[in-house]
């Protein structure tokens, strides 16, 4: 499929992660292969969207079919309401774009078991019809078709933007799920989902002051980490699984915590500094396991904005160096919206998007179907 090389070389990616904190949009740009950030926003979700949203993702019962369609055409036109504004703010006719590379949203993901599958929605062919624009989606089931995880995505982008020669370095993406990039000093590439990043502070922050997040971490600063259910929190089997594993909102959500404060007394401020520890915690133990000896780790994702955390994983993580993608010339906010945007060039140019070493899967795999555009 050598025949989209010679078109035009501007592609937009969009993400909503397992947060469902805003929908991630970026005009990306190739220059001999190089994605270029040109320009990026977050779309918001609208209150009673995100809520439905949430609610779907941890609970199997909420959603018949019917209105899993609706949902499915509602998401589609919101993620289409956010590639307009990404367009008008940066001054680019849809017809400059070649083509949309869209996640959606995640609503179930079990790549394991005797039927594995993932889900994301978010109609592709709504967002195409009302773009105008040719749309990559449904990025992740070929690789679990394949045998894999169909997650972590990011590592092969982390690698072309990050990876350095002679050095080791990982590449922590805090999302609603936290996932770590190792880019070895020899080009080898390793990662997985480490567990929860953002998704579970959220949740408490949104029940317990009806804010989407923790802003600043200063919700968690208010409390104290009650070190007997942060054993509890981490003795979870997720964390004794060796990789290739991946996770999600369907397994640590609120209906995971609640059983595990039924026997403590501790306040919701308590609870949300636990909960920033159990993350850092967990991620330090998995970088600790898998990659010991790097030299630096670099943030990127929402969580890269919480001060409280970042000084935490600070301390568990030294001597290793702390920074940001951003020192890199790599925008955290947008590195993942960037990332679909070079799933869906490396889809229409027949090429590989998955690498196994991370996901698991019995070999290269193209990934993402393409839904045409008016004409």
């Amino acid at each position: 499929m050598t025949e989209f090389r010679d078109a035009s070389e501007l592609y937009v990616g969009l993400i909503s992660g397992t947060s469902a904190d805003g929908i991630d949009a970026a005009l990306v740009r190739f220059d001999k292969e190089q994605p270029q950030l040109v320009h990026a926003l977050t779309h918001a979700w609208p209150d009673a969207l995100r809520t439905q949203i949430l609610q779907v993702a941890q609970d199997e019962t909420t959603l018949d079919l019917d209105a899993f369609g609706r949902l499915d055409v509602a998401i589609g036109q919101t993620f289409a309401e956010a590639v307009a504004a990404l367009l008008a703010q940066s001054g680019t006719p849809a017809s400059k774009v070649r083509a949309v590379g869209s996640h959606g949203q995640t609503i179930r993901h079990r790549p394991s078991g005797e039927h594995p599958f993932t889900l994301q929605i978010g109609n592709a062919s709504v967002l195409a019809e009302h773009c105008g624009i040719d749309v990559v989606a449904d990025f992740r089931s070929a690789d679990v078709a394949a045998g894999g995880q169909g997650a972590p995505l990011l590592p092969a982008v982390h690698a072309m933007l990050l990876s350095t020669p002679r050095r080791k370095r990982v590449v922590l993406n805090l999302g609603g799920i936290a996932n770590i990039t190792v880019l070895a000093a020899d080009g080898r590439v390793f990662g997985f989902d480490t567990g929860p990043a953002n998704g579970l502070m959220d949740a408490w922050c949104l029940r317990h002051r009806g804010e989407a997040f923790d802003r600043d971490g200063a919700f968690a600063a208010s409390g104290r980490v009650d070190e007997k259910l942060l054993a509890t929190l981490l003795d979870d089997p997720y964390f004794a699984l060796p990789p290739p594993k991946s996770t999600g909102r369907e397994h640590f959500h609120l209906g995971w915590l609640d059983p595990r404060l039924r026997d403590v007394s501790i306040s919701p401020p308590d609870v949300q500094a636990t909960l920033l520890e159990f993350t850092a915690r967990s991620i330090a133990t998995a970088i600790e396991t898998y990659a010991n000896d790097a030299a630096d780790v670099l943030l990127c994702g929402g969580g890269a904005h919480n001060p409280v955390l970042a000084r935490r994983l600070q301390e568990l993580l030294q001597p290793r160096e702390l920074g940001s993608t951003a020192q890199h010339g790599v925008d955290p906010d947008y590195l993942e919206a960037t990332a679909f945007a070079w799933l869906a060039r490396q889809r229409l140019l027949g090429l590989a998007g998955n690498l196994p070493a991370v996901t698991g899967a019995r070999g290269p795999r193209v990934l993402g179907a393409v839904h045409l555009a008016p004409r």
